[in-house]
């Protein structure tokens, strides 16, 4: 499933999230015109959760430590993980940006982006693969808008088998399957021992943003939290083949 729109009209222009879009892609670009040398940069600003375990005799305050806990929200492996990445913060990111305010949002998704690196952290101690991408903050968006707008409706790209079909959902429903996917996902990944240290997809790091965005949400609540969104029918269609 992959979302194309949303039926929550922003009331403010969501300048902080067009600001993170825009600066993920200029830190995408900067990666680039490294060219294979891109791969060094990953490696300084990327988040290793076994170098920052290794490092962890150096003192708590220690600068080269923890800068990769923030930089590597904005480094993104190729350009379909930064397209990925930013589409579904284009579409959520708004409205939960509107009903918390801009600089309140600005907070929430650094500390949500924080959380998400924690939990891969534990998940994966041992991991030598740099962490990247903005999704664990992202996914703490997906779980605040979850709570603030269940009823919305997701206008989806649902593809079956040879067919692909344009449906509404609840935003309750796609985002809380999306959640237990990523559970299901990385409970799988625990439980193969080579991918313990491999690369591939940070669930645990999607997993604890989404719960970072639920929980920070009691702390960044909104004022309009039960605002009515204005529904709308249903709808499933046949778009093409594939």
């Amino acid at each position: 499933m992959f979302p194309l729109k949303d039926n929550i009209q922003a009331r403010t222009f969501p300048i902080v999230n067009i600001g993170l879009i825009v600066i993920n892609i200029v830190f995408f670009l900067y990666q680039m015109s490294y060219g294979h040398k891109g791969d060094q940069l990953i490696l300084a600003f990327g988040f290793i959760p076994a170098r920052f375990f290794a490092q962890q005799a150096e003192g708590w305050i220690n600068i080269s430590r923890f800068l990769p806990v923030f930089s590597s929200m904005f480094l993104h492996a190729n350009l379909l993980h930064l397209i990925s990445n930013m589409w579904f913060l284009w579409i959520f990111g708004d409205n939960v940006e509107d009903c918390m305010g801009h600089g309140r949002y600005f907070l929430f998704f650094l500390l949500c982006g924080l959380a998400s690196v924690a939990a891969q952290a534990i998940a994966n101690p041992q991991s030598t693969i740099p962490m990247i991408g903005a999704s664990g903050a992202v996914s703490g968006v997906l779980g605040a808008y979850f709570l603030t707008y269940p009823q919305a409706r997701i206008l989806t790209l649902l593809p079956i088998f040879i067919l692909i079909y344009l449906i509404e959902l609840p935003a309750y429903f796609f985002l809380g399957f999306w959640f237990i996917m990523q559970f299901i996902e990385g409970s799988l990944d625990s439980l193969n021992s080579q991918k313990m240290v491999g690369g591939g997809v940070a669930f645990w790091a999607h997993v604890g943003g989404f719960v970072a965005g639920v929980l920070l949400l009691q702390v960044f609540r909104c004022k309009d939290w039960q605002r009515p969104v204005i529904q709308s029918k249903k709808k499933i269609r046949r778009i093409g083949r594939r």
